[in-house]
């Protein structure tokens, strides 16, 4: 465990990053062209949804990666409360944009794929509904951030409100199989062979959600990086009208 918690020092954490970065950025992005180019251009229609269904390729991923990008925020928001590790709650916060951009990719692809199949771009579906909850908390934590000027205290409220927002990351996660009168479908992808989509979608799909999450991580490990630094920069500024 002492190994691990060597990268919460913010030198250390820097150096390695400047190693992994390079090569989780390149693979990141031939997953992406991989996965997309498959899936939207050697996939067949679907015999029910048509060409609708491709958009399964960015909806599914961003989705996935808007939830879990919150849950990341609240490993390391448990972090930063226990250990009072900085590394961590500036990953938390690098993270918060990321999850932002996703939830609103997976909210606007969904009410894309949702008007042919519903009849409508939205409807207060429990998951709908719980997943626009989760993109209000994610304003209020960038929001959060912003608006106080100690770090260690703004991270300390952050870390509260992520523990509350993660019920509604819950939710979205769950809500089909906790309401089944929602609109929205089960899983597209599960361990029952039965349920998830078919193989011919299936793949590419893989593939799409492994660059997404490779993006992911490319992306909070520079952000936090960059969030490191500005955390220097203050601290210098600091000193300099002290002394």
């Amino acid at each position: 465990m002492n190994s691990v918690w060597e990268y919460a020092n913010p030198k250390k954490f820097v150096q390695t990053t400047d190693k992994v970065l390079p090569w989780v950025s390149v693979l990141s992005v031939v997953a992406l062209v991989a996965g997309l180019i498959w899936g939207f251009f050697f996939t067949p229609d679907d015999y029910r949804q048509g060409s609708t269904v491709k958009i399964i390729y960015l909806h599914v991923p961003s989705a996935l990666m808007a939830i879990n990008a919150w849950l990341m925020m609240l490993v390391a928001s448990l972090i930063w409360l226990v250990r009072r590790h900085h590394v961590s709650a500036l990953a938390a916060r690098a993270a918060a944009p990321v999850g932002l951009v996703m939830t609103l990719i997976a909210l606007l692809t969904g009410a894309i794929w949702g008007q042919p199949m519903w009849g409508t771009y939205w409807a207060w579906d429990p998951r709908l509904t719980s997943f626009l909850i989760l993109f209000l908390f994610y304003l209020g934590y960038i929001a959060l951030w912003s608006a106080i000027e100690n770090d260690d205290t703004a991270a300390d409220l952050t870390s509260v409100l992520c523990l509350v927002g993660s019920v509604f990351a819950l939710l979205s996660r769950y809500a089909v199989n906790f309401w089944n009168q929602g609109l929205h479908q089960g899983a597209s992808l599960s361990l029952d062979k039965e349920e998830h989509v078919a193989d011919v979608f299936y793949y590419p799909l893989l593939i799409c959600i492994a660059g997404f999450v490779l993006l992911f991580i490319a992306l909070v490990l520079l952000r936090t990086r960059t969030e490191i630094r500005a955390r220097r920069m203050r601290a210098l500024l600091a000193r300099e009208r002290m002394g």
